[in-house]
C-alpha cells in the first residue's frame, strides 16, 4: 500500500468517526448517556489513532491512544488531555536531542 493510499485511509476514517462526537455534541441532554461511552471509549481513541499516525506514526499513535485511555480511566478527563500535552512536550524534546545527537 502506497503513502498516498494509506493517508487518504487514515483520513476517511478520521472523519468517519468524527460524527458520533458530533451526535455527542447536538443531541438533546436526555440521549447524552446513549452516546457517552461510544464517544469515550471507541470514536476519541480512533480519532487519536487515525490522527497521530498521519502525523508522527503508528508507534506515537499507539502510544497515544494506550496514554490516553489509561489516564482517562483513571483520573478523567482533563487530566487525558494533558497527557497527550505531555506526549507532545515529550516527542519534541526527543526529536531535538536526537538532531543534535547526529550533529
Amino acid at each position: 500500500m502506497s503513502n498516498a493510499t494509506k493517508r487518504s485511509v487514515l483520513r476517511w476514517i478520521h472523519l468517519l468517526f468524527a460524527i458520533p462526537i458530533i451526535g455527542y455534541v447536538y443531541s438533546p441532554f436526555a440521549e447524552l448517556p446513549n452516546y457517552a461511552p461510544i464517544v469515550r471509549f471507541v470514536s476519541i481513541p480512533v480519532l487519536i489513532l487515525s490522527g497521530y499516525w498521519m502525523y508522527a506514526g503508528v508507534v506515537f499513535a499507539a502510544i497515544g491512544v494506550a496514554l490516553w485511555l489509561g489516564v482517562y480511566l483513571l483520573a478523567g478527563y482533563g487530566a487525558a488531555i494533558l497527557s497527550q500535552i505531555a506526549l507532545f512536550i515529550a516527542r519534541k524534546i526527543w526529536l531535538v536531542v536526537r538532531a543534535r545527537q547526529s550533529n
